[in-house]
């Protein structure tokens, strides 16, 4: 039971919605909206690194293509900080449809951009709404849901990444190919109608207004969203210095770092980065996860092509089996046999994630089969999806109805921020290794590199065992989740 049932007997549903399931009458619109605009998202996400390279083609941006990356991401910073504290101090409902409008307004600008920077603005439009969304929906889950359904809700968040997965990039690739790539972006928007008329009704009833009535009255910390604005722009220039390793790049790196720290100090829970138990823990181990496996994946596409002679299309093959192997952990997880060891599966779920990163490498030996790579990465995938959705879970058990919102914020930071830091450091690692002209290789001659025998597998293990690390520091962190 929540801590707001426990407080106010009052608040407690119905005796039919005591028993009833996610799918169940009283909560299926509900469950079906939410998880909707979860596809959506998700359909956005996978498809969009198809269509990009061609629109940076023909908005002559190519120089610019990696800032349509990093302008979602910065902005959607700023976006999860604001809509922890909206939610606390309104509900969800307000950042909720604001998100969905900007995402969808953003595809638009993008979709009709006749200029680079133009395309650039209207992804980052979409990354504020993006980062308004997915806080929001955690905070609708947390006050919507009773604690024994919110293990399977989040399963469900899981499974629609699943079709989007597989579908997302062949579906962009024949819409750009055949009407070109503004439909990828321009055909979202009237999507988002559905789940909008399904959700919204049931959120006003269920999840409006403040958590607690005095906060209602209260207006929004400033420093919190000067912070979230130093976080942005600290992660933008972050990432601009790891695509240039001149040293002149040093000037916004550290620039960037100067913004970053007392921006994340500020933001997560205090002693996240010393892993106090509870909830700091928690918000902790959610980075350490999704930034080792993040950051490792990134990588194997471009080992499978430069090292063992795979087009790019099988190479992206070897990862989609994983979209499946993740939604089941989830549902693993959302079990409530399993409920009361949590603790342990999630430390389970890490050392899988481990197990797969340091496999996952040895297709550099000749020797080793390439299908490898597929069954080590649906076994990490699966650890994925024991620990992600657990860490939400717990995440919604630790935090007061009043800080669901800026806990939920913090989570979702931890998660982003971790991810653009271990790219940007195993970016650096692998170019400095020589990975630059791998990389290269791939792009003049798909696996010459690999025909010849050359290449330069030791800037691939610069990437793929310090995650390993970084992933068995994660699987430390699931032992102090819960306070003594």
């Amino acid at each position: 039971m929540s801590a707001l049932e426990s407080r106010d007997p009052a608040v407690l549903p119905p005796p039919a919605e005591r028993q009833d399931g996610v799918l169940g009458r009283a909560y299926r619109a509900l469950s079906v909206g939410i998880v909707s605009v979860v596809v959506l998202i998700a359909f956005e996400a996978t498809a969009v690194g198809t269509a990009m390279p061609v629109a940076a083609r023909e908005l002559d941006g190519v120089a610019l293509y990696a800032f349509a990356f990093s302008g979602y991401f910065t902005t959607s910073l700023s976006g999860m900080v604001l809509a922890g504290q909206w939610s606390d101090r309104r509900g969800p409902l307000g950042p909720l449809t604001t998100g969905i409008g900007a995402f969808a307004a953003g595809l638009v600008i993008a979709g009709t951009a006749q200029a680079m920077w133009v395309f650039i603005l209207g992804r980052a439009v979409q990354g504020l709404g993006g980062g308004l969304v997915i806080v929001a929906l955690y905070v609708v889950v947390g006050r919507a849901y009773p604690e024994r359904l919110r293990p399977a809700i989040m399963a469900s968040f899981a499974a629609g990444w699943v079709v989007p997965s597989v579908v997302g990039p062949l579906a962009a690739g024949a819409v750009t190919e055949h009407l070109g790539w503004r439909w990828v972006f321009l055909g979202i928007p009237a999507l988002v109608l559905f789940p909008l008329a399904l959700a919204l009704p049931q959120i006003r009833h269920r999840a409006a207004g403040p958590a607690d009535a005095a906060a209602g009255s209260g207006s929004f910390d400033r420093r919190r969203i000067r912070l979230a604005l130093g976080i942005s722009l600290g992660a933008g220039l972050l990432q601009y210095a790891a695509q240039d390793l001149r040293p002149l790049s040093l000037l916004p790196g550290l620039a960037g770092a100067a913004l970053l720290v007392p921006a994340v100090r500020g933001l997560l829970p205090r002693g996240t980065y010393r892993a106090a138990r509870g909830l700091p823990s928690v918000v902790l181990l959610r980075g350490l996860a999704a930034g080792s496996f993040i950051a490792a994946e990134s990588f194997v596409p471009l080992m499978l092509v430069t090292q063992r002679g795979l087009s790019p299309t099988l190479a992206g093959f070897s990862l989609a089996a994983g979209g499946g192997t993740w939604a089941l952990g989830s549902f693993v997880q959302s079990r409530p046999r399993v409920a009361p060891h949590r603790d342990r599966l999630m430390t389970l779920g890490m050392v899988l994630v481990a197990v797969a990163i340091v496999t996952a490498p040895g297709v550099l030996l000749h020797s080793v089969p390439v299908w490898s790579v597929a069954v080590a990465w649906g076994v990490g995938c699966f650890g994925m999806g024991l620990v992600i959705s657990s860490t939400s879970v717990l995440l919604l058990q630790l935090s007061a109805p009043e800080e669901a919102g800026t806990n939920s914020a913090a989570l979702q930071i931890s998660d982003a921020l971790s991810n653009v830091v271990l790219l940007a450091a195993t970016g650096a690692a692998f170019a400095s290794l020589g990975g630059g002209s791998t990389a290269a290789g791939t792009a003049t001659g798909a696996g010459s590199a690999a025909a010849t025998g050359s290449g330069h597998p030791a800037a691939f293990a610069a990437v793929f065992l310090p995650m390993t690390a970084v992933a068995l520091a994660g699987a430390w962190v699931t032992r102090r989740l819960r306070s003594r």
